[in-house]
């Protein structure tokens, strides 16, 4: 399978995906990029900005219920 691939079955099965999850269930580093992939494809995905325990925020990303636009 393709990492869009894995990353929208991962969105669809109602998961949030960040970069480190992206990296675990599709060996993918450009999680931005396959996002930009998908939501290309009409996927309505949103992104979540996630605080983290050092102060930093980072991106997390969710499809919308009704999946494509």
């Amino acid at each position: 399978m393709t990492q869009n691939q894995l990353i929208l079955d991962h969105l669809k099965a109602g998961h949030i995906i960040t970069q480190i999850e992206a990296l675990k269930i599709a060996g993918c580093f450009r999680l931005a990029a396959r996002i930009f992939d998908l939501r290309g494809q009409g996927h309505d995905i949103e992104m979540i900005p996630v605080h983290t325990d050092t102060g930093k925020y980072i991106a997390s990303y969710k499809l919308n219920k009704k999946g494509k636009k």
